[in-house]
């Protein structure tokens, strides 16, 4: 949302209107745990979909397995839906009913 922040002198001076623009907002992907999807599978996916390394993956994963849910990333609406949407094709045509959310932050 922009706001403008001159609010005008009236001397008919020609001004900049200075306008802030707010950040936007930013999204979490959330992997749920479930009894079916692998490990090793959310593991890759982690690597692939969410570019973590393979220390950053296996301490996801264990955190989803151990505490049910894990934020896995935080980033903006585009791209979080877009990777949630990668990886849950990804897991239903390798046949895994992982489940992955989006909350704004």
């Amino acid at each position: 949302m922009a706001r403008n922040t001159n609010q005008g002198t009236g001397t008919g001076a020609a001004t900049k209107d200075r306008v802030l623009v707010d950040e936007p907002r930013r999204y979490k992907v959330i992997f749920h745990n479930d009894d079916f999807t692998t490990m090793e599978f959310v593991t890759d996916v982690l690597i692939q979909c969410f570019d973590k390394t393979t220390d950053e993956a296996v301490s996801l994963m264990m955190k989803v397995h151990r505490e049910g849910l894990a934020i896995v990333g935080i980033y903006s609406y585009d791209v979080a839906m877009t990777k949630a949407a990668q990886a849950t094709s990804r897991a239903r045509s390798e046949g895994f009913p992982l489940r992955i959310t989006c909350e704004p932050e």
